[in-house]
């Protein structure tokens, strides 16, 4: 064994960050033995030097991040201070400086990942970044190095776990959205602002990177279609139940059929109850992986919480650490394809529209009609109040329930498969109808 440390600089000690530093004391000796060198924690740089934090050494703190990740002696910097600055330019700096870098930072690698992939590559160095999607859940090593002789043409998944919390809650208990996600931050499982789980921005920066990696092109988060949860009521979750579905915030990355382009978006969708995606509860996360040759792969776990991070951020130590000792490095970015990202518009799927309209004859006729006109197949059609569906083949109305107080009833339409914007317009002409009232939910289906 090499006996030279391999020195660390840790870069953020929050929930995560705590975790690593006690981990990477408490088990030096394992570590050491798989990575062939001692792994010795050498600073840890914070914001706020007064804070208790168990089993972290205090005299390693130090308010002076630049400064670390500058000494001479590093080889690996671990960042998880997250957001885009400082956390870049010490990156960058510990690049510079010859270090290799392991980051759970999803918002910086979704928004300039190739500029920290060219600067690793330029310096002869490392980035690693397993802990930066779905937690402890072994994800984009998979896919980086298992899967890179492989053609992986879908990855669908749950990958955040706040928003999976709050769909199963209002799915299992009844509760409306507001309720469940109260319950969310009473737990834990929600900051004290929601927004970048709840409106889907922290999927979207996920989804960057697993289009990317799995496509080998690039992909950042502005090419990702993004919406949250928020409009999700608990009519939506009603409604999905009676189609044998669950709602999902599903983060959805595809290959065309032609293989000539890419896409990745993110948004609540009805999944049925026969996908594996469906029992995936509480706040987990899973991600289902369809490639030519190894078929179907499903991932699960925990997606998020300190431990569970830590965790991946350590595999990436224990990986870099190796490579180190060895000389060497691993794989760096992969987007040989250059494959350009197409908009929303031209993505294929299947929506759930539901819509209170006067209760007269004709209006089921001149709701099918609009739907003709922009090629938009319907593959069911029911009003409100009946928990039956009607087959594919010839849609039909079934029940004469759903009547409401003013002369209006509702209709809930489910399409066959169409490009997205075909989809789209067809809603925008359905709201210009004298004869519907509002259009009450739409929500797409996936997954089969």
């Amino acid at each position: 064994m090499r006996t030279r440390p391999l020195k660390v600089a840790l870069l953020g000690c929050g929930v995560v960050g705590s975790e690593v530093a006690r981990i990477m004391t408490t088990h030096a000796d394992d570590l050491a033995a798989r990575v062939g060198a001692p792994v010795e924690l050498a600073g840890i740089a914070v914001r706020r030097p007064g804070r208790v934090r168990e089993g972290v050494p205090a005299e390693l703190i130090t308010t002076d991040a630049m400064a670390l990740v500058k000494r001479g002696d590093i080889d690996v910097a671990i960042e998880v201070i997250g957001g885009i600055e400082p956390a870049r330019s010490l990156i960058t700096t510990a690049f510079e400086r010859g270090a290799s870098v392991v980051s759970a930072n999803k918002a910086l690698l979704a928004e300039d990942g190739a500029s920290l992939h060219a600067a690793a590559e330029q310096y002869g160095a490392d980035l690693y970044y397993e802990a930066a999607v779905a937690g402890a859940i072994p994800l984009v090593r998979p896919l980086r190095e298992s899967l890179a002789g492989d053609k992986v043409n879908r990855v669908l998944g749950i990958v955040n776990g706040t928003t999976n919390f709050i769909l199963d809650r209002m799915d299992s208990s009844g509760a409306g959205y507001s309720e469940a996600l109260d319950e969310a931050t009473a737990l834990g499982y929600a900051e004290a602002d929601p927004t970048a789980d709840v409106e889907g921005f922290d999927a979207a920066a996920k989804a960057a990177i697993l289009a990317g990696i799995a496509f080998h092109t690039r992909v950042t988060i502005e090419d990702v279609y993004r919406e949250g949860i928020t409009e999700v009521t608990a009519a939506d979750i009603a409604s999905a139940s009676r189609m044998g579905c669950t709602v999902k915030l599903l983060a959805i990355c595809e290959r065309a059929a032609d293989g000539q382009s890419v896409t990745a978006r993110v948004h609540p969708a009805m999944i049925p109850l026969s996908h594996p995606l469906a029992s995936v509860h509480e706040a987990y996360n899973a991600v289902f992986i369809e490639a030519d040759a190894a078929g179907q792969l499903m991932f699960y776990g925990p997606g998020a919480g300190g431990a569970p991070t830590a965790s991946a951020v350590l595999g990436d130590l224990v990986a870099i650490c190796r490579n180190k000792v060895s000389e060497s490095t691993g794989p760096g970015e992969s987007a040989y394809t250059r494959l350009p990202v197409s908009h929303m518009g031209e993505v294929v799927t299947r929506y759930h529209i539901s819509l209170d309209v006067a209760d007269k004859p004709g209006v089921l006729a001149q709701v099918a009609t609009v739907f003709a006109e922009h090629q938009v197949s319907i593959d069911t059609v029911r009003q409100q109040g009946k928990d039956q569906y009607s087959g594919a083949a010839g849609a039909s109305v079934e029940g004469g329930g759903g009547r409401r107080e003013g002369g209006e009833a509702s209709l809930v339409v489910v399409t066959h498969r169409a490009p997205d914007a075909a989809l789209s317009a067809t809603v925008e002409a359905l709201r210009r109808l004298d004869t519907v009232r509002d259009v009450a939910s739409i929500m797409r289906v996936e997954g089969e």
